[in-house]
């Protein structure tokens, strides 16, 4: 017995040691929201310095959220390039009349382009316009084989398959695959204005809400939404109630499969810009070794970044993710591929992540998992690299904007934290750099993963306000 009373003690005492690395102050702050220490991982360094300030279970693989972005959006500078673009192309598989008539099929073919919005989905039909196509006889072909994936479902991750954050990656996505719904009181007809964009053929809209007295509140709950979602067709209707207080108010929903989806696109632009379209919509594949008749460009990829990380978009981080595949493999990009290439670049850089599991790339996932000292490795790396200043421009600024807008107004580290935050049932996490009263960048790593998680977020911002504050003159022996 004597031997297992050794083993309890000294794995009391290494605990007590791990627990003992961090400030009293941060320490009680976990402590405080109901968030033990063994559910928490912390790392805080100096940017340049190769030690570590202090630690806290730093090795353990925990479930970071969002901030697996970060693995992602770092490898995509590096490998892509930050001004790499995707591109959508469209082909004429026939005769195009000299009326402007397509005798035959309209091919589009996309290449994962992760934010095709409403506005440059018209710029691209205005400009198959400009080009000469006036008519489309024959049907919508959509070639999406860029991308070779598993049937996705919407309702796998939490039960909200009409989350526009659950839409699935696709070679040819568009606008998220989803419809905003806008509210507005018309009072001068004692009704409610409801408006869907992008005004798709697919999508019905049956019964309005009533006008109704009163302060906003719970305004989701009050329409009564009913949303049926049948893939190629949908419907919404809103029986319930909207209060007159609530004024303009939106609600975004995922609804049609990708093709159907992508051919109301094509159908309602293609006609607002004077085409003629009545085809319909089925899978094939684009001609080979023939000039596309159109091509549309997405943004450079150190806006896309900017987008994922700031506003923590999980199907633009998806789609960034596939495409990296495609840095060292032939299409199709599978998620396996691109693990591969994401595991060989930080092999190449000699960048020690034990542990990673990366997934989906993007943190939306209960299997993903990380260290917070490969974390901090990890921006450490990025910010001695060459893509140092778009990556670290993509973060949210603490209390400017992202996912940080509405945090930390109250405290010193207003606008000196330049973090990716991450956020699940169970889990909450932060990553990134604080800068200290004399301009000292600091990188800061936190993990909880705890049923509680939720509770941790003010520690987590304590975390960030110490480090600002007391990072640059803390003494160790004393532990303030």
């Amino acid at each position: 017995m004597k031997p297992l009373r050794l083993v309890v003690v000294l794995a009391g005492v290494i605990a007590t040691a791990a627990q003992a690395a961090l400030p009293g102050g941060v320490a009680r702050a976990f402590h405080d929201t109901g968030i033990p220490l063994s559910s928490v991982a912390v790392v805080v360094r100096e940017s340049g310095h190769p030690q570590p300030l202090f630690t806290h279970d730093a090795e353990r693989p925990l479930n970071p959220a969002s901030v697996m972005k970060l693995v992602t959006t770092f490898a995509a500078l590096e490998l892509l390039g930050r001004d790499y673009r995707w591109k959508t192309e469209a082909y004429l598989d026939g005769t195009l009349g000299s009326t402007g008539t397509l005798a035959g099929n309209l091919v589009l073919k996309g290449n994962g382009d992760p934010k095709i919005t409403i506005e440059q989905w018209q710029a691209f039909m205005a400009d198959l316009r400009r080009r000469g196509l006036q008519r489309v006889d024959g049907d919508l072909v959509l070639d999406r084989s860029y991308f070779k994936l598993e049937r996705h479902d919407p309702a796998a991750f939490d039960a909200e398959p009409l989350r526009p954050y659950n839409v699935g990656p696709d070679a040819l996505l568009v606008n998220f695959n989803s419809v905003r719904f806008s509210f507005s009181p018309d009072v001068a007809r004692n009704a409610v204005a409801v408006k869907a964009e992008p005004p798709l053929p697919e999508i019905a809209l049956d019964t309005m809400p009533q006008l109704a007295n009163g302060n906003c509140g719970d305004w989701r709950t009050s329409l009564a939404a009913q949303y049926v979602n049948l893939g190629v067709t949908a419907s919404a209707a809103f029986p319930g109630r909207y209060p007159r207080g609530c004024g303009e108010r939106e609600w975004y929903v995922a609804l049609l499969d990708t093709p159907h989806y992508v051919h109301g696109m094509f159908t309602a632009y293609f006609r607002d810009k004077g085409g003629r379209f009545d085809g319909g919509v089925r899978e094939g594949a684009a001609p080979r070794g023939v000039t596309p008749f159109a091509t549309m460009e997405s943004l450079p990829l150190h806006d896309i970044v900017r987008d994922i990380n700031k506003l923590s978009n999980n199907v633009m981080a998806r789609q960034v993710f596939l495409t990296l595949a495609t840095a060292r493999h032939p299409p199709p990009a599978t998620p396996a591929l691109a693990i591969d290439v994401v595991e060989r670049w930080l092999r190449d850089k000699k960048l020690s992540l034990p542990g990673l599991v990366l997934d989906n790339g993007s943190g939306l996932s209960r299997r993903g998992r990380i260290t917070a000292g490969g974390l901090a490795r990890l921006l450490a790396a990025a910010d001695a690299s060459l893509v140092r200043e778009d990556f670290v421009s993509s973060l949210a600024v603490a209390a400017v904007d992202g996912t940080l807008q509405k945090r930390f107004r109250n405290g010193a580290a207003a606008g000196q934290a330049l973090l990716k935050t991450g956020s699940l049932e169970g889990v909450r996490a932060l990553a990134g750099y604080v800068f200290d009263e004399r301009g000292r960048r600091f990188i800061v790593v936190a993990i909880i993963n705890h049923p509680n998680a939720a509770r941790g977020a003010a520690a987590l911002e304590y975390l960030v306000q110490w480090v600002y504050q007391k990072a640059g003159h803390w003494d160790p022996a004393l532990r303030r």
